[in-house]
Formats: C-alpha cells, structure tokens, sequence
C-alpha cells in the first residue's frame, strides 16, 4: 500500500506535465494576432511563462505535483488554455 501513493502521485505529476507541454507547443504554433483579439498577454509573454512552468516542473518538482512550482505551472497552463482555447475571441 505504501507504494501507491508515490506512484500515483507521478501518473498525476504526468498528466499535469503533459498539459503544461500541450499549452507551450499551443502557444508556439499559435498566430500572434489571435492574443491581441482575446486580450490576453502577448504572445512572447505566454510563451516565456509556460517555458518557465515546464522547465521549473521538469527539474524542480521532479515528479511531485503538489509542489509550489508545479502547482504555479498548473495554474499558468490552465489560465492560457481558458484564455486562448477556449475563447471565441
């Protein structure tokens, strides 16, 4: 039983790194133009953001998603994709 709780710890850290890469690889590919008409930070500022929450996640949290830094890259990741995907603009 022990071992349950690391384990699932990291399926979750897991799931949460691979949001935070969908978000970054989003931004990247995204037009910079479509930031402007969600009015929302401009598209270099995401971009260094989720770079930061991916790179701090990777080498500081290292598979602890409850972590201050993971939780911080969670929420960045979050509010990009709610601004940007799921808008309308």
């Amino acid at each position: 039983m022990s071992a349950v709780l690391p384990n699932l710890l990291f399926v979750i850290w897991l799931g949460l790194f691979a949001v935070k890469g969908l978000a970054f690889v989003d931004c990247a590919v995204r037009r910079s133009d479509d930031f402007q008409r969600a009015q929302t930070l401009q598209k270099p500022a995401w971009l260094g953001i989720l770079a930061l929450a991916l790179l701090a996640d990777a080498f500081v949290s290292r598979g602890n998603p409850i972590g201050i830094f993971a939780l911080a890259g969670t929420v960045a990741a979050l509010v990009y994709l709610a601004q940007l995907r799921g808008s309308q603009y």
